[in-house]
């Protein structure tokens, strides 16, 4: 990255920070509005799951091809092109409402869009911030994606009680208007000499897709099909002289932990979030403006504070402490709703508050290790694979969640005090998401440490 741009790395950090807000407010904003889109739509909650799932899915494939793009283009074309392409997907959504299908592609066009400025953020945090420092820098935008994540609820549920879910779709065109203060915050970079591996990337989106389509079908041939296509992805990388994803890059092992561990924590707790305005329906009842406001909203007070808290923690104290109270924190308000659901929906209020506190501090972990094990030239394709495989994992996570609810399997209560069946399915659910944690948790914490061991070593020998 040049000078120019490094010189403007502050400014240029702030303004995109304030986009991903947007882009991930616009994640979560139909979260509380998916019940009455079932409604009106005439379809499962597995199939209404599947609005979310279609910008999740193109906002992770989006955040790794913007990423290896970043290597080969720049920022500044990039995330102009990305933001008009989020709006055009808005005025889909806008103009074509009644039609469940045009939703999903208005979907869809949005997340491959709006993807280009997470993945723009982490390369010039990574390539351009002493890493030192890069703690901080990762807890203030992983704050600010947090409360956009979480503040996404209640808009959502405000706006679809009082006027409708289809003018969710107008929000983000509100982005265009401060597009031309982002582009002047970034100064433009010269081409580099390089192509888009286009035929991996087909390959590797596709096979993604398909796979969505078996965890939300359950359809065999959807599996078969996605591992035919994730073969013919590795051999692509590995043949290609420019690949769309480095083949070094996986026999990294601080990479690979980092991505996956961030992946399947991310998409755990996306699932469990996008869970909760169904049980607060089915269980207690509670209408789409107070779920928003009364349930979902005090998270969004508590994540700044918790996400700058862990910036500060992974700079002072490192990233298996940090990591270990982010896991706490996420298992506590887990366990809390499996053993409390049919008690009161204010309970969930508290437990949400400590989800989002242990998200922030995952992610801060998850951004800081992963940076640090990449090489300067490698920031664009590593960070980008990062965020392509947590949205990626959010995606699944919501589309695990949703098929799961519709499983008869699911509705024999467990726990003391759960009596009701439909208590029972959200309880047995969020059983399921806890051992989830819990493996992926501990598998970091085992494996960081004696990474950084290794590494530790290694540089004391030198």
């Amino acid at each position: 990255m040049s000078k120019k741009v490094t010189a403007g790395i502050p400014k240029s950090v702030a303004w995109l920070s304030f986009l991903a807000f947007f882009s991930v407010l616009n994640e979560t904003v139909f979260n509380v509005a998916l019940p009455d889109m079932a409604v009106q739509f005439g379809i499962s909650p597995s199939a209404a799951n599947w609005i979310n799932t279609s910008f999740i899915l193109s906002f992770a494939i989006g955040t790794a091809v913007y990423g290896k793009l970043s290597d080969l283009y720049g920022v500044r074309r990039l995330l102009l092109t990305g933001v008009l392409m989020y709006g055009v997907g808005s005025l889909v959504g806008v103009l074509f409402h009644s039609s469940y299908a045009v939703v999903l592609i208005a979907r869809f066009i949005q997340g491959a869009g709006i993807s280009s400025v997470p993945a723009l953020i982490m390369v010039i945090v990574a390539a351009s911030i002493p890493p030192k420092q890069q703690g901080r820098a990762f807890g203030l935008i992983g704050s600010v994606v947090a409360c956009g994540e979480s503040i996404g609820p209640v808009i959502g549920g405000v706006v679809t009680h009082y006027l409708h879910w289809f003018y969710l779709f107008a929000i983000p065109m509100l982005t265009l208007l401060a597009l031309p203060f982002f582009i002047r915050a970034l100064p433009g970079e010269p081409a580099k000499k390089g192509r888009l591996d286009l035929p991996g990337a087909v390959l590797m989106s596709v096979g993604i897709v398909t796979f969505t389509l078996f965890i939300s079908l359950y359809d065999w041939m959807y599996l078969l099909l996605s591992l035919l296509l994730f073969l013919g992805f590795t051999w692509r990388i590995r043949k290609a002289r420019q690949p769309f994803i480095e083949p070094s890059l996986f026999s990294r092992k601080a990479f690979i932990l980092g991505v996956l561990t961030g992946s399947i924590l991310l998409g755990l707790t996306a699932g469990y979030v996008s869970m909760v305005p169904y049980m607060m329906r089915a269980v207690h009842n509670l209408p789409t403006d107070l779920i928003g406001i009364g349930v979902l909203f005090p998270g969004t007070v508590s994540v700044v504070l918790f996400g700058i808290l862990g910036g500060m923690l992974v700079d002072k104290r490192g990233n298996l402490f940090t990591m270990r109270i982010g896991i706490i924190l996420l298992i506590l308000s887990l366990l809390g709703t499996a053993l409390f659901v049919e008690l009161t929906p204010w309970l969930i209020t508290g437990t949400l508050i400590l989800t989002f506190g242990g998200l922030s501090f995952i992610k801060t972990v998850i951004s800081t290790s992963v940076a640090g094990a990449l090489r300067p030239e490698e920031s664009g394709s590593g960070m980008g694979l990062l965020n392509f495989a947590c949205f990626l994992g959010e995606g699944f996570g919501v589309a695990v969640v949703g098929g799961l609810m519709s499983r008869s399997w699911l509705v024999s209560p467990h726990l003391p005090g759960i009596d009701s069946s439909t208590a029972a399915l959200y309880s047995n659910l969020t059983l399921i998401l806890i051992a989830a944690a819990l493996i992926a948790g501990t598998v970091f914490l085992l494996v960081y440490k004696r990474v950084q061991h290794a590494s530790d070593s290694a540089s004391k020998s030198e």
